[in-house]
C-alpha cells in the first residue's frame, strides 16, 4: 500500500450555509490522500499504474466550483469522484476548510474531514 496526496490547494468559492455566503464567496482550502497499492507504478515507472494528480487536481477544482451549503457534502463529492475515476483507490480522505469563516470573532478557519474507505 502506498498514499498520493495533494496538500494546501486553495480555491475561491461560493460554499455555505447562509445566502449571503453563497453570494460574496470566500477561499478555501483543501487536502486529499489517497490510499492505493503503489508497487505496480513504482516498478514501471508509468503514470497509469497510480493516482495520476493532474486529473486529482482537476476533479477537486471542478466540484469546488460547485456550489454547497455544507462542507461536508463537498467533501463527500470529492470522495465520490475519486472513486469513480480511480477504480484502483482503497481509501479516500478528504479535509475541506473554510478560512475566516463569519463566525463574529476570530477563526483562521474551519475544517471538515471525511474518510472512506471503497465498499
Amino acid at each position: 500500500m502506498g498514499q498520493v496526496a495533494l496538500e494546501g490547494m486553495e480555491f475561491f468559492a461560493f460554499h455555505g450555509f447562509s445566502d449571503e455566503e453563497q453570494k460574496i464567496g470566500n477561499r478555501y482550502g483543501v487536502d486529499i490522500s489517497i490510499e492505493t497499492d503503489l508497487q505496480a507504478a513504482a516498478i514501471s515507472d508509468n503514470l497509469q499504474d497510480t493516482v495520476d494528480y493532474g486529473i486529482l487536481y482537476q476533479l477537486v477544482q471542478q466540484e469546488m466550483a460547485t456550489p454547497a451549503r455544507l462542507l461536508e457534502h463537498v467533501g463527500h463529492r470529492i470522495m465520490e469522484r475519486v472513486f469513480q475515476e480511480f477504480p484502483f483507490v482503497d481509501l479516500a480522505q478528504v479535509s475541506v476548510s473554510k478560512f475566516n469563516p463569519p463566525l463574529g470573532g476570530i477563526c483562521h478557519k474551519s475544517k471538515v474531514t471525511l474518510q472512506r474507505k471503497r465498499d
